[in-house]
Order: structure tokens, then sequence, then C-alpha cells
């Protein structure tokens, strides 16, 4: 059995050993505490972790269930399966309606939106005293209460909080399974590229953002049964310290996390309690300790036994086998127009890209050659003009959509999460393909022998390899290269070139972008030149260099 799982089970065995027979009634009650913070942290794991967005409205979820449940027990003597699943519903109802403009924001911007959610419902609370009991909050909530059986407190109650906090944990591992997991690394590492992927990425956004609301809204329905006492304080921002400390002094990603957070944050007021008023600092230093020395929180330190996997030279050279007929679709753009305020990046551009053939694309910097790039798979949108692949209007489509119906890309800078494996990185674009084989791939592109290794060991010119192999995998019937052989050697620069012509023997259609001339002019059957936004010559690479337009805009004013 892996050491970390066995050190686990060591742990929860000798806590439940110590919660039956060691603890007392003081004890109990912290360790039912504990079981309800595990479940907040669980829910926070999926919009911060999971998600890697900073929400700061955890507490409100939290302070909402516990107003659901509190107001529906003290007011109306609802019992536990009526205050529980309308709690959870409560939170995630709102959750649902902030979600439409909240989600659409970035960094801090997510952050102030959410914590202002937070602000409000404190101020409704305060301030709705007929509802909420105001300042004073509302007393007489009921203890748990089944179908007439009623939970005391002391072990009956550790005991059921515990098993609430086992199904989370069960809900919050079938979540987030292996592929997810994965789908989420990738949004979180490399958010340019998500939708290369096809991925989702609003959707998965939308998701961890629901199963949050729903933890802590679950969180705060047990909290408010066993405090049996409702206040403002359920919202207040202290609330949400408490998750986010937790969150990162145990770890933001795994399950083990949110226990070793939620117990060790619940019990440190107790351990610390002879520092009186230097207990914050206390905290605050053993934060700041975790965040240096442990980024990945207590967790992290427990991965132990695991070392990186070293090429294994049985399968560098293993044969190739052929790959299938790809076949391809035709990719056209018609009058695409695209302006940046005054600047016009694209002016009434007219390409047509034939399966099977491959198309250069040269032009000096700033001359639109990325955007018509971002434009194409939807990274941008145009002004003006259309866009079809295989007949169908790609124009306006989403850009996860437009790699799901078959024109993928890659980048200047390969996108590819440090921590996934090559492997990972091609079932991830396979995911929409279920019978496609992974290895199969890995073969065609001579990437066996580094199938297993972190993508953030392995060198810059097996990346770029990888990358293209990843735009493959999802069996495009179009791909846009964007500098492919930027800082490779030319031996690499090779292994590109025969991979794009096995690819185009095979049926697909390419777009390759490149200022290299002496990659470009072997490698593809037709070039184009790009100046200002719009195309000055299209042809053969004999006659498109030969062209006196394209000497003076590409090689008499900018150098290579």
């Amino acid at each position: 059995m892996n050491p970390r799982n066995s050190l686990m089970i060591f742990g929860g065995g000798g806590l439940a050993i110590y919660a039956l027979f060691f603890a007392s009634s003081y004890d109990q009650r912290l360790l039912t505490l504990s079981g309800i913070y595990v479940v907040l942290v669980l829910g926070y794991q999926f919009i911060f972790g999971h998600a890697g967005a900073l929400s700061l409205a955890q507490g409100a979820f939290f302070g909402l269930g516990a107003y659901t449940s509190g107001i529906l027990g003290s007011q109306y003597g609802a019992e536990f399966l009526v205050t529980f699943p309308l709690s959870v519903a409560a939170a995630v109802t709102i959750a649902v309606l902030v979600s439409i403009p909240v989600l659409r924001l970035q960094s801090h911007y997510f952050a102030l939106a959410t914590l202002a959610l937070s602000q409000l419902l404190l101020l409704i609370a305060i301030n709705w005293e007929p509802v909420t009991g105001g300042a004073n909050g509302l007393s007489g909530v009921p203890p748990v209460r089944i179908l007439g059986w009623q939970l005391a407190r002391g072990l009956p109650l550790l005991s059921f909080v515990w098993i609430i906090a086992g199904l989370a944990m069960l809900v919050s591992y079938w979540q987030i399974n292996t592929a997810r997991k994965a789908a989420f690394t990738v949004m979180r590492e490399t958010p340019l590229a998500t939708a290369a992927f096809g991925i989702d990425r609003s959707m998965l956004r939308f998701r961890a953002f629901l199963l949050s609301a729903a933890f802590g809204g679950a969180a705060g329905a047990l909290f408010v049964h066993t405090n049996r006492v409702v206040s403002p304080e359920t919202l207040s921002f202290g609330v949400m310290i408490t998750c986010l400390t937790m969150t990162v002094v145990g770890g933001r990603f795994g399950i083990p996390g949110a226990v070793i957070g939620a117990l060790l944050l619940t019990h440190l007021p107790e351990w610390f309690r002879g520092l009186q008023e230097y207990y914050l600092v206390a905290v605050g230093v053993l934060l700041l300790a975790t965040v240096v020395f442990a980024p990945n929180g207590i967790e992290g330190l427990l991965r132990f036994g695991k070392s990186s996997p070293k090429p294994s030279a049985g399968t560098a050279t293993d044969e190739k086998s052929e790959p299938a007929d790809i076949g391809g679709s035709e990719l056209i753009a018609t009058h695409l127009s695209k302006r940046y305020g005054g600047v016009r990046a694209l002016d009434d551009v007219n390409l047509r890209i034939q399966p099977g053939e491959i198309v250069g694309v040269i032009g000096p910097n700033g001359a639109g050659k990325t955007t018509l790039a971002n434009i194409l798979t939807g990274s941008a949108t145009s002004d003006a003009g259309t866009v079809t692949l295989a007949g169908h209007d790609i124009t306006h489509a989403p850009e996860y959509q437009i790699a799901q119906l078959g024109l993928t890309r890659t980048f200047q800078t390969p996108q590819l999460p440090a921590d996934l494996s090559v492997r990972d990185i091609i079932r991830i674009a396979q995911a929409d393909r279920p019978a496609a084989n992974t290895d199969a791939v890995l073969r065609n592109f001579n990437l066996l022998a580094v199938a297993d290794m972190p993508c953030g060991t392995i060198a810059h010119g097996i990346r770029r390899r990888v990358e293209v192999c990843r735009a493959v995998a999802a069996e495009p019937g179009a791909l846009v290269l964007d500098e492919p052989g930027a800082g490779l050697s030319p031996e690499e620069q090779g292994e590109i070139s025969a991979l794009c012509r096995t690819l185009a023997e095979n049926g697909l259609a390419i777009l390759l972008i490149d200022h290299n001339v002496a990659f470009l002019k072997p490698l593809v059957t037709r070039m184009v030149c790009m100046e200002s936004g719009r195309i000055i010559a299209d042809g053969t690479p004999e006659d498109v260099l030969a062209d006196p337009r394209v000497q003076d805009a590409y090689f008499g004013v900018t150098t290579l």
C-alpha cells in the first residue's frame, strides 16, 4: 500500500479511537466542529484549489445555509431532512444567480466581486430583523431531528457529522476524477491553451463554483443545528478567513488536506490558549511558514516516495505504426477584418487551405499573422468576415467548440502544464474520443520514451513535439501551427518538418506560421506573405519569395 494512504488510514483510526475512548465532552465538540469545517473546506477546494480562483464567497454560502436552517428550524419547527437540503439548495441558487456576472471576472476582480456578495448577505442578515432576528440573530434552533429521532450532543452528534463529512469526501472524490482533475490542471496552469484542448473553461468554473456553494450550504446547516443559534457571525469575514487558512495550511487539492486543515485550525486556539492576544500572531506565523515551506499545504509534504519517471531507452526507437488516413477538412477565411483601436490587425483577408495542403505564412512583426491564427481558432473574434471548416460556419463558435469540431492549434510558446505527464496531455486531448489509442499516437510521434515524464522535465524540442501531438490527438481536420520551429536546432526542425509532411500526406490541412524561411520553403506547398494586416502575396514559395513587394516588406524592412 502507498505509504501516504497507510498514514491516512492510521491517522483516521487513531482519531476514531481518541474520540470514542479518550475525548472529553468538550473535545468531542471540537471534533464535531472539525467535521463541519471539513465539509466547508472540501467545497472550497473545488473553486480555490482545482479551479484556481480566489473566491471570498465561501463564508457567504456557509452563512446562507446556516440562516436557512436556522429560520426554518426555529420559526417553523422543520426537521433536518427538510432544512438540510433546502440550505444546500439556497446556497446553490444564489451561486447560480451571481455566477453569470461574477464568473466572467478574473484575478482580484473575481475576489472583490465574491467579497461583495458576502458583505451584501451580511447587511441583509443584520437589517432584515423580522426574518433574521437582526444583530441578535435567532435562538431556539432545534438539534438534528430525523423522523422524530433527536441526536444528543456528544458522541451521537459527532458520529453523525463525520458520517456527513465522509459522504462529502465521497462526492468530492467522485467529482474530481482523474480526467476532470487533469482538465482542471490545464485550466489552472495553462489558461491560454484550455480551449485548445477542447475544454469548456466556463463550464468547469461554473461546476466548481456551484459545488463550493453546495458544500458551504451543507456545512452551514450542520453548524447551526450544532450550535442551535444563528447570528450574523456566521456571515462574517472571519469565517471566510478561517476557511481559507484551513485550505492553505492543509492543502488545496486533496481530501486529506481538508481533514488536516480543519482538525489543525479548530484545535489551534486550544493549543495556543496561553498566548492570549498573541494567538493571531501565532496563526499568522503558521500560515506564512506553510506558504513558504509547503506551498501545497501539509498534505503536499505527505506526497513522499514518488520520483519522476526516467526515459525508457527501450521505447525510444519503437517502430512507428502507419497513421490512418486522417480525413482533412477545408478551411476557408473570407473577408476577415480586425481592429485594435486605431490599428488594423487584419484587413479583408481571404485564405483557403485544402486537405493535404501545408500553407506557410510569413510577414514582418505586426503583420497580423498571430491575429489570423487567433481568429481562425476562436481565441479572438473578427469585426467582419466569416470562417468555415468543412463547409460549417465557425465564425462565432466558442473556442473550445472549434477545437472539438476539428480545428486545433499550437502556440508560439508550448502550453503544457508542468506537472502533467505527456501521456496525461494526450489523454485529455482525446477525452471526446474514448476509443482512441493513446500509445499509438505517442508512438507515431516517437514519444513513448517520455510518455510518463512530467512535461516540466522534458527538453524544449520534445515539448514542441508533444504540443503538436496534443493538437493531432484530437483527430482534427485542420491544424494551425504558430512558429513550431522557434528555438529548435536544425535536427529538431527536421523532425517537425517530417511530422508535418506525414500529417499532410494523410489528409490534414495545415496553416504554418513561422519567421524562418529556410524552414518553411522546402516544407510548404503554398506560401502567403502578410503586411499590415493584408495578404500581399499568395503562391508557390519560389514565386512569393521572388515578389518585389515581399522582398521590400519582409526582407528589406524587418530582419529575421
